[in-house]
């Protein structure tokens, strides 16, 4: 991991292949709260999987085209 705490896109790629939101949301340097929200509203920049009521997963590869294309 990086010294901010923050994962670096070597750690992401290490990753399984979906991740949870809070772990997604502190790799986009954004609050879960604010990802949980963005998924809600339908406006999420990562792909997601629903795995229940309110529960998403969210796709590492998505993840990782968004940060690269950063």
């Amino acid at each position: 991991m990086a010294t901010t705490g923050e994962p670096t896109l070597d750690d992401i790629r290490a990753w399984p292949a979906t991740v949870s939101v809070p772990e997604a949301a502190k790799a986009m340097g954004i609050s879960k709260s604010y990802l949980h929200q963005l998924i809600r509203n339908g406006e999420s920049p990562v792909r997601t999987l629903p795995c229940g009521p309110n529960r998403h997963r969210v796709i590492t590869a998505s993840l990782l085209r968004l940060l690269e294309a950063a």
